[in-house]
């Protein structure tokens, strides 16, 4: 029999529940004694983003919780059924001391987290935003511990199993040291002029690259602009907007950390890897927050950066070129890191599993 301890993650829906995840399995992985499984949907972003990583992918049915009136509800009470009956029959097959159930949210993880507190097994979950999901308030009933990322979270959770973690970020947020970064074959470093990097997340937004277009020409006079677009938008940005100093790239992979310490602005949404991510960096940023994010978590997200950095919000209402402008010149040209939070979330989540064996 294996001595190895059995960890299995859960979490789903979005990449926003699965990239968390993902941070701690990568170090978690480092460790050989951890067997490490992830449960999530049969057809779902988790099955596709976990792909690289080394673990066992167990897919359940699944459904989706709504807050709202609509018919899908019952056929969800049904799917959300049906994947308690996966997630039990999967988590009966391992040892009860030595497993852990970990989930970052989103509607797959209900079942996960009902199943393991049916077997008397253990489990921890991770809330990302500064306003809880519905599913991980659920699961917070039955979860031994809940891990939050923003301090203002305590209130919407039993104070006495919910701890401050932070979000679990990538170990050079907390560094000052910047890589190389090159982008479309073009070497990005500190030039004469400003950077300013804008995205709209791994998709775009099209609202963020309208405003870039309808600024070009002020914009790339003062400025060295790295523009993610996101795929779907990439080849018409590309196309239409020509200057030496604009470059437009689809997604931004692991060069967004060091595009983050380098820009002197970064203009984006506010989920929450990336306030946290900008936070950790210590860069006072420009968020202008998804208006239909739930429960409007995106400007609580931003408000916490604005709290701890000054970082400025434009919510979708008040964006104009003129507020979009006055923005920039507030920020001004010289933007260094300012660290205002010490704590590695990362680093914590792992101890804190370590610990629960």
């Amino acid at each position: 029999m294996s001595n190895k301890k059995t960890l299995i993650f859960t979490g789903g829906g979005s990449g926003g529940h699965v990239m968390p995840a993902l941070t701690i399995i990568k170090k978690i992985n480092e460790d050989a004694r951890y067997d490490v499984h992830y449960i999530g949907g049969i057809a779902s972003i988790e099955r596709e983003l976990v792909q690289d990583y080394k673990l066992t992918y167990h897919p359940i049915r699944t459904g989706k919780l709504r807050r709202y009136l609509s018919l899908e509800n019952m056929k969800d009470i049904i799917r959300v059924f049906l994947g308690l009956v996966d997630s039990f029959k999967l988590l009966w097959k391992f040892d009860r001391k030595n497993t852990l159930v970990f989930s970052t949210g989103g509607f797959v993880s209900v079942p996960v987290v009902l199943a393991a507190r049916l077997q008397g097994k253990k489990s921890f979950i991770h809330e990302q935003t500064s306003r809880v999901g519905l599913a991980n308030k659920i699961c917070s009933i039955f979860a031994n511990r809940v891990f939050i990322s923003f301090e203002d979270s305590y209130k919407y959770f039993d104070e006495n199993k919910t701890y401050f973690s932070g979000y679990p970020l990538r170990e050079e947020c907390y560094t000052d040291e910047i890589k190389p970064i090159k982008i479309n074959g073009r070497v990005i470093n500190e030039t004469s002029k400003p950077i300013m990097f804008v995205t709209g997340g791994g998709n775009g937004a099209q609202l963020i690259n309208k405003l870039i277009e309808k600024n070009f020409a002020f914009l790339t006079e003062k400025y060295l602009i790295v523009h993610q677009t996101g795929k779907a938008f990439f080849n018409d940005y590309s196309t239409k907007l020509k200057h030496p100093d604009y470059i437009a790239v689809p997604f931004i992979g692991t060069e967004m950390i060091d595009l983050f310490k380098l820009a002197t602005v970064t203009i984006s949404r506010s989920g929450a890897g990336t306030v946290c991510e900008l936070i950790a960096v210590g860069k006072k940023s420009i968020y202008i927050p998804l208006k239909i994010a739930q429960k409007n978590e995106q400007f609580f997200n931003a408000l916490e950066a604005h709290k701890k950095l000054g970082s400025i919000i434009i919510e979708e209402k008040e964006l104009t070129d003129a507020s979009f402008l006055q923005a920039l010149s507030d920020i001004g040209d010289h933007n260094p890191m300012t660290k205002v939070q010490k704590q590695n979330g990362l680093q914590f989540l792992v101890e804190e599993i370590e610990k629960a064996f």
